[in-house]
């Protein structure tokens, strides 16, 4: 697999978390309105690849484990911002747990990277070159579109 591929592909998995998290964070939709576009959004370019139903499920697969990734770490979000709050608060700012604070959100990122990692790994090995191939493309076309 080319840098490339790997690259799109990340981008393409980013993109879909993005929204998702974007969505959520402006408190327009609940977590059930991302989880299900998001998932119509991957099916959507499966449709566009002619993937096969078994390739289907064995990317549905990979697609889930990241989605429960995110959703593991979704509770940590509201916990860190207010642990963060009060140490801004505070009369005197405690370096070592604003260290701690970071060193927490940054396993939590790893944890999150790491699931997205394998899945690209994963979907990679179930796809055919020409599906790989029409997936970067889509990916290309939509950053073009966004920048």
């Amino acid at each position: 697999m080319t840098r490339r591929t790997m690259i799109g592909l990340g981008a393409l998995l980013t993109v879909g978390l993005v929204a998702g998290w974007t969505a959520v964070a402006a408190g327009h939709w609940g977590h059930g309105w991302r989880d299900g576009m998001m998932k119509r959004v991957v099916s959507s370019l499966l449709d566009e690849a002619n993937v096969t139903d078994e390739q289907r499920q064995r990317i549905h697969a990979a697609r889930d484990r990241v989605f429960a990734a995110v959703e593991a770490q979704r509770g940590a979000r509201q916990d860190h911002l207010e642990r963060a709050l009060a140490l801004f608060e505070a009369d005197q700012v405690d370096e070592q747990q604003v260290a701690a604070l970071h060193q927490e959100a940054e396993a939590r990122r790893r944890e999150i990277a790491e699931a997205m990692h394998q899945a690209l790994l994963e979907v990679h090995d179930v796809l055919t070159p020409e599906q790989r191939r029409v997936l970067a493309d889509h990916v290309r076309n939509l950053r073009a579109r966004h920048h």
